[in-house]
């Protein structure tokens, strides 16, 4: 809550948090769009409130809220053409994860890796861009979801990270159930982006159920028939 009294057009209220997704309601102040109070002052990481017009009454309070807007996750997934890439890794993670529920638009993820846990909440929508919601939780409550609520097989793999133009390439190799399968993605800041695509890139698979890991943990790549 942030109060100033006796607030007139004209007179702006600081922020003390910068954010550029806020929203304002301000007491006694009757206007029916008060998304516009909104303005970020030039060359300056801040934002005020200011009141375009003077109140009726004397505006007591000014509610500020910070809000997260939707994560948008834009990313390409392709096979591998061969195995030049393993020369150019600068590191690698591993990951143990499964899932809790999986419906037509969304699924939800808890996944390990090595002291760090998180809960993820991600739409179903196949292709380039999908919402996501993702959070750190305890490690041990962690793990006890994975060995007792999440659906069997776990999905377990080795992640690793190659630089090339520019980019950063998330390559996943999979192990247990999903063994043999290796699947490359890339993350862009918008839809689409170009970027260039690596020698050792092979087809592209964004499209492709299959290679979903909500779908590998339902139908694991030791049962595809080729």
């Amino acid at each position: 809550m942030l109060k100033q009294d006796k607030l007139t057009a004209g007179v702006a209220v600081v922020l003390a948090k910068p954010c550029p997704y806020v929203i304002a309601h301000i007491e006694n102040y009757p206007i029916k769009n008060r998304s516009n109070l909104l303005q970020k002052k030039p060359n300056a990481s801040i934002y005020v409130v200011v009141l375009k017009h003077k109140p009726r009454r004397f505006v007591t309070a000014v509610t500020v809220t910070l809000v997260k807007p939707m994560a948008i996750e834009i990313e390409h997934k392709f096979l591998l053409a061969n195995d030049d890439w393993r020369d150019c890794v600068t590191h690698s993670v591993r990951y143990r994860q499964g899932y809790l529920s999986s419906q037509p638009t969304s699924s939800i993820r808890v996944r390990i890796s090595d002291d760090h846990a998180w809960l993820n909440i991600k739409s179903a929508t196949i292709g380039t861009h999908r919402h996501e919601y993702e959070y750190e939780i305890p490690l041990a409550d962690a793990n006890e979801i994975l060995n007792t609520l999440c659906r069997k097989p776990l999905i377990e793999k080795t992640r690793y990270f190659v630089q090339d133009n520019g980019h950063t390439w998330e390559i996943d190799e999979f192990d247990g159930d999903n063994q043999g399968l290796i699947v490359a993605e890339i993350e862009l800041s918008e839809i689409g982006k170009a970027f260039v695509k690596p020698a050792w890139l092979g087809a592209e698979v964004t499209d492709d159920l299959r290679y979903y890991n909500n779908n590998l943990s339902q139908h694991p790549y030791s049962e595809w028939k080729n």
